[in-house]
């Protein structure tokens, strides 16, 4: 039975779409999902499909569910335990940066085409950089994710494509939870 990571875009954040964790378990639980658990108050979800459908099915029965269940209407990013492993281990700053709160990682509904990877490039005078690995950037952030240009909304708008992202403790505490 595969384990997944349901990473939901914009819940709870800054006072908009509120959802209780024990209402968004039961709601996983109701759509036929086991061993739900949530992680924060972020909208993070792990959780096995014993029905093995395919990953594009689980995302969109968990956004009907989040919009008719809940009323939020709600973008998913779904990775597995697996591909949280790669995400961990592929970490380029991990060598030059031993706080983890200056590390996070934005994943991407999609793998960018070769022209909106071009269209991502760090702001003038910006002190954080990145690294675009496949459907996730790695983010280095010195000056704290709050302060950094290259936040959420900069890469969904540079990139066209629907992101979330997450901090380093906060991507490793899920690996923990789906491996």
């Amino acid at each position: 039975m595969r384990k997944y990571v349901a990473l939901l875009r914009g819940i709870n954040v800054g006072g908009h779409a509120r959802i209780a964790m024990k209402d968004l378990r039961e709601l996983f639980g109701a759509l036929g999902f086991d061993e739900v658990q949530t992680y924060l108050q972020s909208g993070n979800v792990v959780f096995a499909d014993p029905a093995g459908a395919a990953p594009g099915e689980v995302r969109e029965r968990i956004e009907k569910g989040l919009a008719d269940g809940l009323g939020v209407p709600a973008g998913v990013l779904l990775r597995t335990g697996a591909s949280l492993g790669r995400t961990v281990t592929a970490n380029p700053y991990l060598d030059r940066e031993d706080d983890p709160a200056r590390l996070h990682v934005t994943f991407l509904a999609g793998t960018p085409t070769p022209e909106q990877a071009a269209a991502l490039r760090t702001p003038a005078g910006e002190s954080a950089e990145f690294a675009l690995l496949g459907d996730e950037i790695h983010l280095h952030v010195p000056g704290g994710y709050g302060r950094t240009k290259l936040n959420n909304a900069f890469i969904e708008r540079r990139l066209g494509i629907a992101a979330t992202t997450r901090n380093w403790k906060t991507v490793k505490a899920l690996h923990g939870m789906a491996s």
